[in-house]
């Protein structure tokens, strides 16, 4: 795989009330690819008890037939991942399962906490043992030993000691049950198919299963849903919004509806405003696929070069490959990209590119984009450069690794060889943003955290 671009967060799906719920939890997490390819679970429950199944891999090679057939139930939780927390490995897939006090208790976790060594450190000196190295099985445990009556209001006391980003989906035998953290750092909302509610990451995963839109799940909101219907409040407060900001530029799909909006929207709007701030005197205008698609749309039609389909995304690349035995130069990126050397050819090329971590991806691909014959490469990036590292569910790398936290953007144009590069100032992301611009988490752009982290998390992190 490619580890030049910043890493998907997880993707969970929930739904109550419908006798598939298994298989339309599969479609769900197929939706929600995207977010992550290191694993897959589902957890249903039928009332009585729950059934689990989760492995490493993509989803469509987690589950067969066959066992979405055993994972009886009117309820599921389903989880896609990737480790931006805790290793790739079978024991960190989730949904994550434990014995609890009132019966089972299933948690699927999009996000990072943020004070997850205190937690750990304080639940450790109570005799608690841990069976994997996830933020998210620190839940778990605050839930099993809280006092509470009821298995939401355990989930409610718990939450109530963690910090960090949290969008999360839980099912008990006979509950499917939601949260969002105060800041509201992931999207999460809800649906309805039919008389079944639907939690999601993203809306892309309800159209798929034909489900209506009904609204995101509040931040700081925790939301029932059992025989009695759905009941939803809202335990926890923040001093304000902190939307992450990278859901608009790359994460969601683009056909999703988050934070209030369409993502396709305002990525249109990101890369009209990017050919305001740095136009380029070329004829053709593409994208590197596909996140930056929409971008490069927008560009062109606030620039006088016209859209054109120059790479090509193999999109069936695995998790593992073969390399040659002889070095093939840029392998790695010849195995996902190919250039359309018809279109490019004696062509002026403006590339528009989403954002940029550690610029070999698209060193390469510009070195790949010359040798089809174009005359000129002018990257143009849909975001300001990245100088800091997430600590609310991205796996940017630390300081160290990211290129634009120790070059300046001229340097980083020489590094990637191309004849000119210009990002997309602060003041013009956030303009093209829904709602408010102070809604939103900047972090990675400018180091203004909106929640503290650990000293011994920040100082791993922001190491050079």
């Amino acid at each position: 795989m490619l580890d030049d671009k910043p890493r998907e967060a997880c993707g969970v799906f929930g739904i109550y009330g419908h006798k598939e719920a298994a298989r339309l939890t599969y479609l769900g997490l197929y939706a929600l690819q995207h977010r992550g390819d290191e694993s897959a679970g589902i957890v249903t429950g039928d009332g009585k008890q729950i059934r689990a199944h989760k492995g490493l891999g993509v989803v469509a090679d987690v589950f067969t037939d066959e066992i979405l057939k055993s994972l009886d139930g009117h309820l599921a939780i389903g989880h896609t991942r990737y480790s931006t927390t805790g290793a790739s490995v079978a024991a960190n897939a989730q949904p994550f399962v434990a014995n609890c006090k009132g019966g089972p208790l299933a948690i699927a976790h999009n996000g990072n906490l943020t004070n997850t060594n205190a937690l750990r450190k304080y639940l450790e000196q109570r005799g608690a043992l841990f069976q994997t190295t996830m933020d998210s099985e620190l839940i778990v445990h605050l839930a099993a030993k809280s006092q509470a009556e009821t298995m939401a209001e355990r989930i409610e006391d718990a939450l109530g000691q963690v910090k960090g980003a949290f969008s999360l989906t839980f099912a008990t035998k006979d509950q499917v049950i939601a949260a969002r953290d105060p800041y509201g750092f992931r999207p999460l909302c809800l649906g309805r198919l039919d008389d079944a509610w639907i939690i999601a990451s993203e809306s892309c995963a309800l159209d798929i299963v034909g489900a209506e839109y009904v609204r995101d799940v509040e931040p700081g909101e925790l939301i029932v849903i059992d025989e009695n219907g759905m009941h939803a409040r809202k335990p926890f407060s923040a001093p304000r919004r902190a939307f992450c900001i990278f859901e608009y530029i790359y994460f969601s799909r683009p056909d999703s509806r988050i934070f209030g909006d369409y993502v396709d929207r305002t990525r249109r709007k990101l890369g009209k405003q990017l050919a305001i701030e740095h136009p380029a005197d070329a004829d053709i205008v593409i994208a590197v696929p596909d996140a930056a698609n929409t971008a490069a749309l927008g560009y062109s039609q606030r620039s006088q070069g016209r859209f054109e389909i120059g790479l090509i995304r193999n999109h069936y690349v695995g998790r593992t490959f073969i390399q040659p035995s002889q070095g093939m130069r840029d392998f790695k990126v010849k195995i996902k990209f190919n250039p359309v050397g018809g279109v490019l050819r004696d062509r002026s090329v403006v590339v528009v590119e989403d954002s940029i971590v550690r610029g070999t991806t698209l060193r390469q691909l510009s070195r790949m984009i010359r040798e089809a014959g174009a005359r000129e490469v002018h990257v143009r990036v849909s975001s300001p450069p990245i100088r800091f590292p997430c600590f609310y569910g991205m796996d940017f790398q630390t300081m160290g690794e990211i290129i634009a936290a120790r070059q300046s953007p001229e340097a980083i144009r020489a590094h990637v060889g191309v004849d000119s590069l210009g990002y997309l100032s602060k003041a013009g992301m956030l303009a093209a943003m829904p709602n408010c611009a102070e809604n939103y988490c900047t972090a990675c752009f400018d180091g203004e955290y909106p929640l503290e982290v650990e000293e011994e998390m920040a100082k791993l992190r922001l190491e050079e």
